[in-house]
């Protein structure tokens, strides 16, 4: 054999190696799903800057949520329908979301509500549809917790609306997804808990029951209905911790530790906003994630 063929040949030996690895890492490379997000400004990732200011973010839970998947086996992209400011009747009813209401590079719905155009896609990609996501419900009960005589009243008459319609909005998307695509709904840290350090301990206590006795119990029999998984955000934010347990937090001093969580992974003790920090927003990808089956591989 000439030795000018040798290094040739040699080469060609090279690539060829180089080819079959790159195809066996190609075959276990898992392959990309869809992720489907819908709800409000949670959803659509806001946060503010500032009192009353804010925008939304790539923070939100739903960005962050495809990396936290990828840990259990999952590649997913997301397609993001979230609005902010959506209540549980205004994405069943509401047609279109003003674009500074989207979540960056969301979905547009123009012509249709959030719930008709999220399910006209799923229905049209269930078969490559791996998770979707509902957060809503906190702007029906937002103003419960500001300048109401009775919060539990308040916070009772809007779960009768909450049950109605996240009941039809989990139902259509089972109907729409099929019997095999992971849908998890889930709910809100306790941002009330922060009214504490105004002055206000017992609106503070009142939002735990509010929360543990009503508005998640609710929730969770609505996404139920769905045969959606429920996530419980209040609980695992640490709501419904003592209140007699406290915490050293800058710059409030000693403070209940289920207040000082909430400080800690929100925005309402800064800024009187209920929006999560980017933490708070892990956590949630974080505990979605785990609802997930892990993937072998």
């Amino acid at each position: 054999m000439s030795r000018l063929r040798v290094p040739a040949l040699l080469a060609l030996a090279s690539i060829l190696t180089l080819a079959l690895c790159g195809s066996a890492l190609a075959a276990k490379r898992p392959a990309q799903q869809l992720y489907v997000s819908l709800g409000d400004s949670y959803a659509s990732g806001y946060q503010p800057t500032a009192v009353g200011v804010g925008a939304n973010t790539t923070n939100g839970f739903a960005y962050q949520l495809p990396a936290a998947a990828k840990k259990r086996g999952y590649r997913l992209k997301l397609v993001n329908f979230g609005c902010g400011g959506s209540t549980t009747t205004s994405i069943l009813l509401t047609v279109g979301c003003p674009p500074a209401s989207l979540g960056i590079g969301g979905t547009a719905y123009p012509t249709t509500t959030q719930a008709v155009a999220a399910n006209a896609f799923v229905k049209a990609n269930r078969a490559r549809i791996a998770l979707i996501t509902i957060s809503i419900s906190g702007n029906d009960v937002t103003a419960c917790g500001r300048g109401v005589a009775d919060p539990i009243a308040c916070v009772s008459d809007a779960v009768a609306s909450i049950k109605a319609n996240v009941t039809t909005l989990a139902t259509g998307l089972r109907r729409a997804a099929g019997p095999k695509v992971k849908i998890v709904g889930i709910t809100y840290p306790d941002v009330i808990l922060g009214d504490y350090l105004t002055g206000n301990p017992s609106l503070a206590t009142l939002s735990v029951t509010a929360f543990k006795s009503l508005i998640n119990p609710a929730l969770q029999a609505s996404y139920g209905a769905g045969r959606a998984s429920f996530v419980d955000v209040t609980a695992a934010t640490g709501a419904y911790g003592s209140m007699d347990e406290s915490t050293d937090l800058a710059p409030y001093g000693p403070i209940p530790t289920p207040v000082a969580k909430v400080c800690q992974l929100t925005y309402f003790c800064e800024f009187g906003d209920i929006h999560a920090r980017t933490g708070g927003y892990g956590l949630i990808a974080d505990l979605v994630a785990q609802t997930l089956p892990r993937k072998r591989g």
